[in-house]
């Protein structure tokens, strides 16, 4: 069973069990899974809250009255998906799928006591999803919880936020995370979320080679050659596309800039990310993308440049 980091008070809300259908909002990488999957044993547990992690119910795993739905990653064509989403057929039964649905699922008693839906990304649940869930939202079985996980409560659909009860998790103190390492890398690239700290500690190697390729193309960007430019944007978005986000470090740099500037270059990125969603091309998206950053860099430094 993984140990929960931080997160207090939001367990001991929990452990009083406020409600069946719950949506918890926060940052990625800062636990909310991790408190789910927590909630979940402790509901199943022999001896309740805190789950002691020895009993029968505590250690499975996985268990079998756990469910994760999460986005499917790749389109049906094989190709990696731009806009990850929860279909129709992952919640609900539709003919000519060998999938068994999570309201399938649900239907069947617990082998424990209680069985939990942990809805992962469920800002991403398709309209017909979503449509789906609300059934089981609105008349739950007795023993069964559903937990959606989303970055904010206005990023789901209102008629799912409002019928679950919202818990707001945020960024660890830092002592929290010193608690765990003292690597300087890992910490700053964590920005207070225990998942992004675990990965920078267990891979600091891509870690290092995310920063590079952000550092490489803000120094491009400062050159003003745009052929190197390219290159260290072709750089940068094979690095994205890893497991660590080369934006984190890269946003950093743009903290320092004037307001104006910053607010011209976080518009770009998100273009960016909306043609990627849109799946324009992924070298045609991050050359625009170039571009617009150089053009809007030059008119920075016809003025006061950045510091650096």
């Amino acid at each position: 069973m993984t140990e929960v980091v931080g997160h207090e008070r939001q367990r001991r809300l929990l452990a009083a069990r406020p409600a069946q259908s719950l949506l918890f909002v926060g940052p990625e990488g800062v636990g909310r899974k991790a408190v789910a999957q927590w909630f979940a044993r402790g509901l199943n547990c022999e001896h309740g809250f805190p789950p002691c992690g020895v009993c029968a119910s505590c250690r499975l795993e996985p268990h079998p009255d756990v469910r994760v739905v999460a986005p499917r990653l790749a389109t049906k064509s094989g190709r990696v998906a731009r806009r990850p989403q929860i279909h129709l057929e992952q919640i609900a039964p539709r003919e000519g799928s060998d999938e068994e649905s999570l309201l399938e699922w649900l239907q069947t008693s617990p082998r424990f006591k209680a069985k939990v839906a942990i809805v992962d990304d469920a800002h991403r649940l398709g309209e017909a999803a979503a449509n789906a869930l609300l059934k089981v939202l609105e008349e739950p079985p007795s023993y069964a919880y559903a937990v959606l996980i989303a970055p904010s409560r206005e990023a789901v659909l209102p008629t799912l936020a409002s019928r679950s009860l919202t818990i707001s998790f945020g960024p660890l103190p830092a002592e929290q995370l010193r608690a765990l390492s003292d690597d300087e890398a890992a910490l700053g690239y964590s920005e207070g979320a225990v998942g992004r700290l675990m990965a920078a500690l267990a891979d600091p190697a891509g870690l290092a080679e995310a920063e590079a390729a952000a550092r490489d193309w803000l120094d491009a960007l400062a050159s003003g050659d745009p052929a190197a430019l390219l290159v260290a944007t072709e750089r940068l978005r094979e690095r994205a596309e890893g497991p660590f986000d080369p934006w984190t470090f890269v946003a950093r740099d743009l903290a320092t800039w004037p307001a104006a500037s910053r607010r011209a270059a976080l518009e770009a990125l998100a273009t960016l990310h909306e043609d990627l969603e849109a799946y324009v091309s992924a070298e045609l998206a991050y050359t625009r993308f170039a571009f617009a950053m150089r053009r809007i860099y030059a008119e920075l430094r016809s003025g006061s440049p950045p510091p650096r």
